[in-house]
Protein backbone atom coordinates (compact mmCIF):
# COMPACT_ATOMS: atom_id res chain seq x y z
CA UNK A 1 0.00 0.00 0.00
CA UNK A 2 1.21 3.43 -1.01
CA UNK A 3 1.78 6.25 1.39
CA UNK A 4 -0.01 10.03 0.34
CA UNK A 5 -0.17 13.03 2.16
CA UNK A 6 2.53 15.38 2.91
CA UNK A 7 6.27 14.41 4.67
CA UNK A 8 7.85 16.37 6.42
CA UNK A 9 11.89 16.82 6.71
CA UNK A 10 13.36 18.09 9.59
CA UNK A 11 16.77 19.08 10.05
CA UNK A 12 18.13 19.47 13.56
CA UNK A 13 21.45 22.06 13.88
CA UNK A 14 22.48 19.86 16.48
CA UNK A 15 26.19 20.77 17.86
CA UNK A 16 26.98 18.14 20.51
CA UNK A 17 26.89 20.28 23.45
CA UNK A 18 30.35 20.70 25.07
CA UNK A 19 28.87 22.55 28.10
CA UNK A 20 25.81 22.50 30.38
CA UNK A 21 24.75 26.10 28.63
CA UNK A 22 25.09 24.13 24.53
CA UNK A 23 21.89 21.89 25.51
CA UNK A 24 19.81 24.64 24.77
CA UNK A 25 20.99 24.51 21.31
CA UNK A 26 20.30 20.69 20.87
CA UNK A 27 16.08 22.02 20.66
CA UNK A 28 16.81 24.11 17.84
CA UNK A 29 15.03 22.92 14.18
CA UNK A 30 14.50 23.88 11.47
CA UNK A 31 11.57 22.37 8.96
CA UNK A 32 11.39 22.17 5.63
CA UNK A 33 8.05 20.74 3.52
CA UNK A 34 8.90 18.64 0.57
CA UNK A 35 6.72 17.30 -1.70
CA UNK A 36 4.46 14.38 -1.25
CA UNK A 37 5.52 10.89 -2.16
CA UNK A 38 3.04 9.56 -5.26
CA UNK A 39 1.69 6.42 -4.03
CA UNK A 40 3.77 3.08 -5.17
CA UNK A 41 2.90 -0.46 -5.24
CA UNK A 42 5.87 -1.43 -3.87
CA UNK A 43 5.63 1.07 -0.85
CA UNK A 44 5.10 -1.36 2.18
CA UNK A 45 3.30 -0.67 5.28
CA UNK A 46 3.98 -4.00 6.93
CA UNK A 47 7.36 -4.23 7.56
CA UNK A 48 8.62 -8.10 9.29
CA UNK A 49 11.94 -8.59 11.43
CA UNK A 50 14.71 -10.12 10.19
CA UNK A 51 17.98 -11.75 12.04
CA UNK A 52 20.79 -9.27 12.03
CA UNK A 53 23.97 -10.74 9.77
CA UNK A 54 26.81 -9.23 8.18
CA UNK A 55 25.31 -9.61 4.89
CA UNK A 56 21.75 -7.95 5.18
CA UNK A 57 23.28 -5.15 7.27
CA UNK A 58 26.84 -4.65 5.21
CA UNK A 59 24.76 -1.77 3.12
CA UNK A 60 23.91 0.28 5.96
CA UNK A 61 27.06 -0.43 8.20
CA UNK A 62 29.03 -3.23 10.18
CA UNK A 63 27.66 -5.78 12.85
CA UNK A 64 30.30 -5.28 15.49
CA UNK A 65 30.69 -9.11 16.94
CA UNK A 66 32.98 -12.05 16.97
CA UNK A 67 30.68 -14.07 14.82
CA UNK A 68 31.96 -14.17 11.39
CA UNK A 69 35.38 -12.44 11.83
CA UNK A 70 38.99 -12.89 11.94
CA UNK A 71 40.97 -12.62 15.17
CA UNK A 72 44.85 -12.74 16.11
CA UNK A 73 46.41 -13.52 19.51
CA UNK A 74 47.40 -10.94 22.03
CA UNK A 75 48.61 -10.85 25.91
CA UNK A 76 51.03 -14.03 25.87
CA UNK A 77 47.67 -15.67 23.76
CA UNK A 78 45.86 -15.22 26.30
CA UNK A 79 42.71 -12.80 24.39
CA UNK A 80 41.60 -13.01 20.63
CA UNK A 81 41.74 -9.77 19.26
CA UNK A 82 38.74 -9.24 16.75
CA UNK A 83 40.67 -6.24 14.70
CA UNK A 84 38.98 -2.98 13.82
CA UNK A 85 35.60 -4.81 12.97
CA UNK A 86 34.14 -1.18 12.31
CA UNK A 87 35.69 2.19 11.29
CA UNK A 88 34.76 6.02 12.90
CA UNK A 89 33.86 8.45 10.45
CA UNK A 90 34.36 12.11 12.05
CA UNK A 91 34.13 14.99 9.00
CA UNK A 92 34.28 18.38 9.88
CA UNK A 93 36.29 19.91 13.53
CA UNK A 94 34.98 17.12 15.61
CA UNK A 95 36.55 13.55 17.44
CA UNK A 96 35.28 10.74 18.08
CA UNK A 97 33.63 10.12 21.44
CA UNK A 98 32.22 7.53 24.07
CA UNK A 99 29.04 7.79 25.54
CA UNK A 100 26.37 5.58 27.09
CA UNK A 101 22.83 6.03 25.97
CA UNK A 102 19.99 4.22 28.33
CA UNK A 103 16.82 3.74 27.14
CA UNK A 104 14.69 4.10 29.81
CA UNK A 105 11.05 2.95 27.61
CA UNK A 106 11.00 -0.39 26.07
CA UNK A 107 9.52 -1.16 22.48
CA UNK A 108 6.59 -3.43 22.58
CA UNK A 109 5.37 -5.60 19.30
CA UNK A 110 4.00 -4.91 17.47
CA UNK A 111 5.14 -1.19 16.93
CA UNK A 112 4.79 1.61 14.16
CA UNK A 113 7.77 3.73 12.40
CA UNK A 114 6.63 6.86 11.61
CA UNK A 115 10.55 8.80 11.54
CA UNK A 116 14.19 8.35 9.98
CA UNK A 117 17.07 10.22 11.27
CA UNK A 118 20.74 10.36 9.57
CA UNK A 119 23.94 11.83 10.75
CA UNK A 120 25.69 13.13 7.63
CA UNK A 121 29.37 14.04 9.34
CA UNK A 122 30.13 11.37 11.11
CA UNK A 123 28.89 7.69 11.82
CA UNK A 124 27.46 5.66 14.71
CA UNK A 125 28.42 3.14 16.89
CA UNK A 126 25.69 1.43 19.22
CA UNK A 127 27.30 -1.79 21.66
CA UNK A 128 24.88 -3.23 23.82
CA UNK A 129 26.42 -3.16 27.50
CA UNK A 130 23.94 -6.50 29.31
CA UNK A 131 23.80 -8.62 26.58
CA UNK A 132 20.46 -7.24 25.22
CA UNK A 133 18.82 -7.70 22.23
CA UNK A 134 17.82 -4.74 20.04
CA UNK A 135 16.14 -3.57 17.28
CA UNK A 136 17.39 -1.75 14.47
CA UNK A 137 15.26 -0.31 11.41
CA UNK A 138 17.37 0.87 8.35
CA UNK A 139 16.19 2.20 4.67
CA UNK A 140 18.34 3.13 1.93
CA UNK A 141 18.82 6.64 0.63
CA UNK A 142 16.18 7.66 -2.12
CA UNK A 143 18.42 10.87 -3.22
CA UNK A 144 20.60 13.47 -1.82
CA UNK A 145 17.35 14.04 0.48
CA UNK A 146 15.19 11.56 1.08
CA UNK A 147 15.48 7.64 2.30
CA UNK A 148 14.20 5.19 0.08
CA UNK A 149 10.38 4.01 2.40
CA UNK A 150 9.54 1.59 0.09
CA UNK A 151 13.20 -0.43 1.14
CA UNK A 152 12.47 0.18 4.75
CA UNK A 153 14.30 -2.72 6.47
CA UNK A 154 14.15 -4.28 10.56
CA UNK A 155 16.50 -6.63 11.96
CA UNK A 156 16.93 -7.69 15.77
CA UNK A 157 20.18 -8.26 17.57
CA UNK A 158 21.24 -11.74 19.02
CA UNK A 159 22.63 -9.84 22.51
CA UNK A 160 26.53 -10.29 21.16
CA UNK A 161 25.97 -8.03 18.49
CA UNK A 162 26.12 -4.54 17.99
CA UNK A 163 26.09 -1.99 15.05
CA UNK A 164 27.81 0.79 13.37
CA UNK A 165 25.69 3.06 11.12
CA UNK A 166 28.10 4.41 8.43
CA UNK A 167 28.19 8.38 8.12
CA UNK A 168 24.76 9.34 6.43
CA UNK A 169 22.55 6.10 6.91
CA UNK A 170 18.99 6.47 7.00
CA UNK A 171 18.16 4.75 11.22
CA UNK A 172 15.32 4.96 13.68
CA UNK A 173 16.73 5.47 16.96
CA UNK A 174 17.36 3.16 19.41
CA UNK A 175 14.66 0.43 20.05
CA UNK A 176 15.40 -2.11 23.00
CA UNK A 177 12.56 -4.61 24.12
CA UNK A 178 13.50 -4.24 27.93
CA UNK A 179 14.46 -1.08 30.07
CA UNK A 180 16.70 0.59 31.72
CA UNK A 181 19.02 -0.63 28.46
CA UNK A 182 22.31 0.70 28.39
CA UNK A 183 24.57 1.33 25.11
CA UNK A 184 28.17 1.98 24.74
CA UNK A 185 27.65 4.31 21.94
CA UNK A 186 30.66 6.18 19.61
CA UNK A 187 29.85 8.69 17.27
CA UNK A 188 30.72 12.43 16.79
CA UNK A 189 31.85 15.32 18.90
CA UNK A 190 32.16 18.36 17.84
CA UNK A 191 29.95 21.49 16.51
CA UNK A 192 27.78 22.26 13.90
CA UNK A 193 24.46 20.12 12.14
CA UNK A 194 24.42 16.47 12.53
CA UNK A 195 21.27 14.68 12.26
CA UNK A 196 18.37 15.21 9.93
CA UNK A 197 14.97 13.95 10.64
CA UNK A 198 12.89 12.83 8.10
CA UNK A 199 8.84 12.04 9.13
CA UNK A 200 6.34 10.49 7.24
CA UNK A 201 2.30 10.98 7.55
CA UNK A 202 1.99 7.57 7.36
CA UNK A 203 3.03 5.07 10.05
CA UNK A 204 4.84 1.65 8.70
CA UNK A 205 3.99 -1.56 11.08
CA UNK A 206 6.96 -3.15 12.12
CA UNK A 207 5.69 -7.13 12.90
CA UNK A 208 7.96 -9.86 14.58
CA UNK A 209 7.92 -13.50 12.93
CA UNK A 210 10.16 -16.37 13.87
CA UNK A 211 13.54 -15.88 13.21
Amino acid sequence: MGQTGELTHQRRCWPTPQADSDLQLYRLMMTIKIPALEPSNNMKNTIQIQALTLDNFAPFGEVISCQGHDYFHINHAQTERYHALAMTEILGEAQAGISIFRNIQSTQMPFQVAMLERHPQGSQAFIPMQGQAFLVVVAPGLNADEPDISQLQAFISDGSQGVNYRAGTWHHPLLTLEAPSNFAVIDRIGSGPNCDVYEFNSPIQIVSTQI
